[in-house]
């Protein structure tokens, strides 16, 4: 995540093989696609019938013509309905044509030209000027091109099929982001992977609806009207001419493709930048409202808002200008067809009714070729949100190495042998360190802030990955094992504490949902939480609200202490444990971590003489490396020492 990301444009090459990916995702709900567009086929096929009855009021009610006396025969599919109505009174057929329409309302929900006579089933939410609230249509769009009870069940089925593969994209996404590196968003806005998860992905819908569906069922729409066309009126000029928007379409959008992609993208990235500015606000409320920093974030946020709807207006803008280029030609196209059409019609060649069911399947035909022209402009706006979601698929994660096997309970230690670690930017964290820790052991890692403590407590559970030299579990190397195995060994206690909102009791069970309820009490005691637990309105069942409001900093330290001791894992390391602690809980605390020591191997990283002088052993970290160790004892008998300068300088700092 700390990589920057391309920002110069997505390539039509690149555009190809995003889409390509996507399509791979389709694979699972393969069965439903397949269903999905038998569905549209059903929906679309049902309008070749619609021109026909106006064609039959026009015709032989309005202008009273014979049924068997108009210039054109009827085709075969069409006549055959009508042979019983031949010598009926105009009102025997406008009857009949009323019942057929009657049918073709109850089970497709049109009749008529399927101009405003049309029905279709689909169904969207409110949505606004920008990409996100555009995108949770994407996310929950049903839709059909018939109505009645095919286009009710088709949206119905459309419906869960678009949420289930929405759910299914975006869930691996979710898994791939749980799989990254601890480090991965040190130089990232959760913001912007929020933005991903929810609103980037939602662009593998609208892409595979019509990537799948579009070559299928535009090909078929055009080929039965131009068949029906050519049956009667032994023609298929009309179906050409149709045809013909095709090759308008695509020549004069095309050019507008790498535009679009752009203002797509820039679209998404700054919603994505408003995303993270709520986020940021939010999450850091207090602290905006204690410095008076209001006004501040509020012009932070109308910035940011209202560049995100000044992008989508650019796309717009950008499909409008792309739509103009092709609607002109395209106008001209209609106008030719309505003047020999209508040409036709005064010389006698067609009826009136004529007329209608031409020009009907006229634009029927020009809507498949329409749409088959703009299917690579259409999905353009869609490559901008599949390429940033492959992009955090793609960052590096945490796998094992080929061969990697599972880590036995250690029983014995660790000992890290002479590693060195840099940060991504090159700055030195660790050098050359060595350090043995054994299971019955409380050690202490001590130093001035930025000394490396962190980040070598960090190597153990390979939090981050030495550069040099190794760290061993019994003697084995911690790289050639499978991290689930290493690092359900560990239990870690973050200096940042994260609580869920659930329950006092879910939250100690995060490490271990399995723990009883004696087994989550025995916790909360050992580290201190017991007491105070108790005392909430439901106890161990009182929800915390989010990131555990309710509590004090150091009510929400001993719950991650519980967090971590319910895990039973062999090492318990703990990051500044006792920082928000008062005197006498702290003892306890620390009273309870030697206790737990008897089994376990505790690593405390802490500045305060308390909460470290009791340890078994202390190592001394300055400038990323392990200067001096052994017992308090012991390093404060060095007068020359740098942990005792480092205690002498606390002791003075607290008189």
């Amino acid at each position: 995540m700390s990589t920057p990301e391309h920002r110069e444009g997505i390539e039509t090459g690149e555009a190809l093989r995003v889409f390509a990916r996507a399509l791979r995702y389709v694979w699972p709900f393969r069965g439903r696609f397949a269903a999905k567009t038998s569905l549209t086929f059903l929906s679309v096929l049902p309008s070749v019938l619609l021109p026909w009855p106006i064609k039959i009021v026009i015709d032989h009610v309005v202008q009273a013509i014979p049924i068997g006396d108009t210039p054109t025969p009827y085709p075969a599919f069409v006549q055959y309905f009508l042979d019983p109505l031949v010598g009926a009174s105009t009102l025997e057929i406008l009857l009949w044509v009323v019942g057929v329409q009657a049918v073709l309302i109850v089970l497709i929900g049109a009749f008529g030209t399927q101009g405003s006579e049309a029905d279709r089933a689909d169904g969207w939410m409110v949505q606004g000027w920008d990409s996100a609230t555009r995108s949770e249509n994407e996310a929950n769009a049903g839709f059909s091109f018939a109505g009645g009870l095919l286009g009710l069940y088709d949206y119905r089925f459309t419906l869960r099929l678009t949420q289930a593969f929405n759910h299914y994209y975006r869930s691996k996404l979710f898994e791939r982001i749980q799989s990254l590196p601890m480090t991965a968003f040190n130089d990232a806005r959760i913001g912007d992977s929020i933005y991903r998860v929810m609103y980037d992905t939602p662009s593998i819908t609208s892409m595979s609806y019509q990537v799948i569906l579009t070559p299928l069922v535009a090909p078929a729409s055009i080929g039965i009207r131009a068949l029906v066309i050519w049956l009667a009126y032994d023609s298929v000029g009309l179906a050409w001419a149709g045809m013909a928007a095709l090759p308008i379409v695509l020549l004069a959008t095309l050019p507008f493709s790498r535009a679009i992609r752009r203002t797509a993208e820039e679209s998404r990235t700054t919603g994505a930048k408003t995303t993270a500015t709520v986020e940021e606000g939010v999450t850091h409320v207090l602290a905006v409202q204690s410095l008076g920093a209001q006004g501040r974030e509020k012009r932070r946020f109308d910035r940011d808002s209202w560049r995100s709807f000044s992008a989508f207006r650019k796309l717009v803008l950008t499909l409008i200008a792309a739509w103009t280029v092709a609607a002109l030609p395209l106008l001209a196209l209609a106008l030719w067809v309505f003047y020999r059409v209508t040409d036709s019609v005064i010389e006698g060649v067609y009826t009136p009714g004529d007329f209608a069911l031409l020009f009907t399947y006229f634009f029927q035909i020009s809507d498949g070729a329409i749409r088959l022209g703009s299917l690579w402009i259409s999905i353009q706006g869609s490559a901008a949100g599949l390429h940033r979601v492959f992009f955090l698929m793609d960052a590096p994660s945490e796998d094992d190495a080929p061969g990697s096997a599972p880590l036995a309970p250690v029983r014995e230690g660790i000992r890290i042998e002479d590693v060195s670690y840099h940060y991504p930017d090159g700055t030195p964290a660790l050098s050359h360190v060595d350090l043995e820790a054994r299971i019955g052991e409380v050690v202490a890692l001590v130093g001035p802030a930025g000394a490396g403590k962190t980040t070598l407590a960090w190597t153990i559970p390979r939090y981050v990955t030495p550069d040099s030299g190794r760290v061993l579990a019994d003697g084995v190397d911690t790289a050639t094992v499978t991290l689930a195995s290493l690092r359900a060994q560990v239990a870690f206690v973050f200096q940042e504490v994260s609580l869920f909102d659930a329950t006092v009791a879910e939250n100690i069970r995060v490490g271990n949902p399995d723990a009883t309820d004696a087994q989550v009490e025995r916790a909360a005691r050992s580290a201190r939480a017991h007491e105070f637990i108790r005392a909430l309105p439901q106890g161990y069942d009182t929800p915390l609200g989010r990131a555990g409001g309710k509590l004090s900093v150091g009510q929400k330290q001993r719950l991650s202490i519980a967090r971590a001791l319910v895990r039973e894992a062999p090492i318990l390391i703990l990051d500044e444990p006792t920082a928000a602690l008062d005197p006498a809980t702290e003892r306890e605390l620390v009273a309870a971590l030697h206790e737990a020591s008897r089994d376990r191997l505790v690593i405390i990283i802490a500045h305060r003489l308390s909460s470290i002088r009791a340890a078994h052993r202390i190592a001394f970290l300055e400038d990323g490396g392990i200067i001096e160790e052994g017992t308090h004892d012991e390093l404060m008998a060095n007068p020359a020492g740098a942990y005792r300068r480092f205690v002498e300088l606390q002791v003075r700092g607290a008189a």
